[in-house]
């Protein structure tokens, strides 16, 4: 599926010579990943075309005169789209010319040169194990670093995944994004501005029956059980007060195997919980808990009478979703860090057998959207596992690759300026049969 990322800022700058170029602040999840010129993504792309050949989404053309407003604004929207589009296929996200390339201008847009660093990394438990990696690490690289520390299965590395979390003074935290493989964390970290913010190591799913996969891990069973203690203390998971009992028996009697096995029981397991947002559901303004997980978002919402109704969103009524920033970005310094202030993400929802919009503004908006997709992926795999003769179609070094599929599942992403108003991406989830592709 494509990921996050958005221009929705550049600046004019001279160089040395006294030559005017456009400088492009790109922004992954929300937060500026890099800057960089349409020099360098050109050649970029030359060196992907020389590998993967004629499957690359176009790249837009190089101008000779100079450009107006409307041939620049092209052009950005032009670049944003490819950036999207060339992250749908996963051969070339791992590829070393791909990841190379992001590698150093994140480098360069943060001057940092490469060298060797310690990096924290915070386990649920609220216990931090250092490593010592270089700043040019990506994330991949230091999920393995960790893992091999901890004892951690390769295998199981899917399963788990490393987010930028903010901690609060009260013992609250909030996830603030999942990294990228592609992503150097320690730069990350450092070019957040998340107050207090850390790296943390999380399972990364979302389907609370793959626990079983990792059962015969020690230290897989360790994480998860450190989480699922950790998610009740914060009460993103919400436990009968029977269930409660049950399980401070197993906690205290450290039988991690019981304890997870009742907690598949407990309400909003293995989901993903966000910070008090509002939405515009039954009316707009309406405060708003989402959960998400286990194919649905589960909301609590506070009505204006403070009386609050429970919601839940199934996935497979969903059609599509949209993240959109609404607002500017420059201010007297350049560009700003995040787009954290005034996000959306509206989604249309199947309803009494028409489609409504749900909105929700948060800014953890980029998180949300990723969480739906992650449940999407899960279920395409879970449902082709099941069903062999199932038609999936994935684009793969720009040919198909065909399974058999009942549903269907579109992922796009568009970037549309409109007055202060930037689309940052949208995914349609269909209702016909899985099937990925780029539009």
């Amino acid at each position: 599926m494509k990921m996050h990322f958005c221009i929705p800022v550049s600046q004019q700058r001279t160089d040395a010579l006294g030559g005017r170029y456009v400088l492009y602040s790109v922004y992954l999840d929300g937060f500026l990943f890099c800057k960089v010129r349409y020099s360098q993504l050109h050649r970029w792309n030359e060196q992907l075309r020389r590998v993967f050949g004629n499957c690359l989404p176009p790249f837009p053309p190089k101008y000779y005169l100079a450009m107006t407003a409307s041939m620049a604004d092209e052009r950005r929207d032009q670049l944003e789209q490819y950036l999207q589009n060339v992250t749908v296929d996963s051969n070339m996200l791992r590829s070393d010319v791909f990841v190379g390339f992001l590698k150093l201008v994140q480098l360069d847009t943060f001057s940092i040169t490469t060298k060797r660093v310690s990096l924290d990394i915070f386990l649920p438990d609220g216990r931090s194990i250092k490593v010592e990696i270089l700043t040019s690490d990506t994330a991949e690289r230091v999920l393995e670093v960790v893992s091999h520390k901890i004892g951690l299965c390769r295998e199981l590395l899917g399963y788990f995944g490393l987010f930028l979390i903010q901690f609060y003074k009260d013992g609250q935290l909030s996830v603030i994004k999942k990294l990228a493989d592609f992503e150097l964390p320690y730069i990350s970290l450092r070019s957040s501005e998340v107050e207090n913010g850390k790296v943390g190591l999380r399972k990364w799913y979302l389907d609370p029956s793959l626990d079983s996969r990792l059962m015969d891990c020690r230290a897989a069973v360790d994480l998860i059980y450190m989480q699922a203690i950790q998610d009740i203390e914060k009460e993103w998971t919400k436990p009968t007060e029977v269930q409660r009992q049950k399980l401070e028996a197993l906690q205290k009697e450290d039988n991690q195997t019981k304890f997870l096995e009742l907690s598949q029981e407990v309400r909003h397991y293995g989901y993903v919980q966000l910070d008090p947002c509002t939405c515009d559901y039954p009316e707009p303004g309406c405060g708003a808990m989402l959960s998400v997980g286990n194919n649905e978002i589960s909301c609590c919402i506070t009505l204006p009478d403070n009386q609050t109704r429970d919601v839940i969103f199934q996935m497979n009524r969903v059609k599509c979703w949209q993240v959109t920033f609404l607002g500017t970005l420059l201010d007297t310094d350049g560009p700003q860090h995040t787009l954290n202030q005034n996000l959306e993400l509206r989604l249309q929802y199947n309803e009494d057998s028409h489609w409504q919009w749900f909105v929700i503004s948060t800014k953890q908006a980029f998180l949300l959207s990723s969480c739906l997709k992650k449940m999407i992926s899960e279920k395409m795999v879970k449902q082709a596992a099941e069903n062999p003769e199932m038609q999936i179609e994935v684009p793969e070094q720009g040919k198909s690759k065909t399974y058999h599929s009942q549903q269907s599942q579109k992922d796009y992403s568009r970037f549309l300026p409109r007055k202060n108003k930037i689309k940052i991406a949208e995914v349609d989830c269909g209702f016909g049969t899985i099937k990925e592709e780029d539009l």
